[in-house]
Order: structure tokens, then sequence, then C-alpha cells
């Protein structure tokens, strides 16, 4: 069994009033391990977005207990251990494509030679050397979400969280975005979790984890 990521005890997240409560995670319980590939499939609105918020600390839960036992507290997990490629649009406009991807290097205060190196080894990956001087406004949204993907795998993450990261590609870019990924998450060794619609981007994952209505089965295999 590889290294324990990740630990969470029946988590569970209520939006809305107590009149009015909307239970978008129900009671989870699950762990994520160094080396995992997780496709967390389900329909839209079932809790997959608010699930990998909860990973990733970025919301906390309403009830149950998320712990981070191979990185600590959740303040040390971003920049640095995890990393999140968000489901919307999310490359600072400001930012050319290769300074929004060098970014988590140099928020981790590493060397802007280093950020460099890296930003532009991705950039090649995802094949986006082309756009790589140019603003946010000025490229297509299946570039920027192929840029903030790149992005979240700077700096070698121990853990990468992706949100429909093919959402904006066709079918044949859809498989490319995905196994770069997973070509970048191997080469690593970080854990990877996916949130996806795509039957055939599921099947890429070792691992299927099912939300409906927020209650999450977790370890069925593909």
């Amino acid at each position: 069994m590889g290294d324990l990521l990740v630990r969470a005890a029946e988590v569970s997240r209520v939006f809305g009033s107590d009149a009015s409560p909307v239970e978008a995670v129900v009671e989870a319980t699950f762990v994520i391990r160094h080396g995992d590939r997780i496709a967390l499939v389900g329909p839209s609105g079932s809790g997959k977005s608010t699930l990998l918020h909860l990973i990733a600390a970025l919301d906390r839960p309403t009830s149950g207990s998320i712990e981070w036992p191979a990185f600590g507290p959740p303040e040390v997990l971003r920049p640095g251990p995890v990393a999140v490629a968000f489901q919307g649009s999310s490359l600072l406009p400001p930012l050319t494509v290769v300074e929004n991807v060098e970014l988590p290097v140099l928020l981790d205060d590493g060397s802007a030679a280093d950020a460099r190196s890296q930003a532009e080894r991705l950039i090649g990956v995802f094949e986006l050397g082309e756009v790589s001087a140019k603003l946010p406004e000025e490229i297509s949204a299946g570039q920027a979400q192929r840029a903030a993907v790149a992005r979240a795998l700077t700096g070698s993450p121990r853990l990468v969280l992706a949100d429909e990261p093919t959402g904006q590609q066709d079918r044949g870019g859809a498989q490319r975005v995905m196994r770069s990924i997973l070509a970048e998450t191997e080469r690593t060794g970080a854990a990877l979790v996916v949130a996806t619609h795509d039957p055939s981007v599921a099947a890429l994952l070792s691992h299927r984890w099912e939300v409906d209505g927020g209650r999450l089965r977790t370890a069925v295999p593909v």
C-alpha cells in the first residue's frame, strides 16, 4: 500500500440555511494513497466539485473529519504538495500563458530559472508553444484549460485534483490531455483524482468513485 495522503471520515458539507439545507456531500469516508488513480464520476450537481474542494482544503466540512497525514495542516497544502486544476477559467488575466504556468514554483519560493524551465517543458507537453507568450484573453477555451492543467502540474505536487480537465477539448484532445496528465503523474509518483462525466476519461484511471446525491461509493474498479 502507498503512503497515506488523505484520510476522511464521515465528511459532510451542507450549504444553505437550517430551514432549507442542501447536502452537497453526505458522510463520505475514504483514503487517498500515493500513486492512486481515481476517477470521480456522477451527474452534474452530484457533489464532485465540492468533494474535490474538501480534499484540497479549499472548503471545510460541516461535519466529519479530513486529514492529510503525509503533508500536515491544511495551511501547507498549496502551493506545494496539493495542486488543483479547476473546472472554470482560472488563469490570471494580466499574466501570459508561460507566466501563469510557472506561478506555483515562484509562490513556493522556487527560483525564476527553475520555474521557467518547468513551465516551458509542460507547455511543450500540453501543446501550448504557439501561445506561451499570449494573455489568457488571446487564446481559446481549450488552450486555457490545458494551460491551467499544466500549471497544476508545475512544481511536482504529490496530489493532483482535476475538475473536468477535458471539458473544453474535443474527443481526440481529451485523450491527449489525459494521457499527458497520467504520464506526468507517473513520472512524479503523484496521486491523481479526476472529476469527469466522460466515460472514456474515467476508463483511463484504475479506480472509480461514484457520487450520487452527495453520497460516495469508493474503490470500485474500472
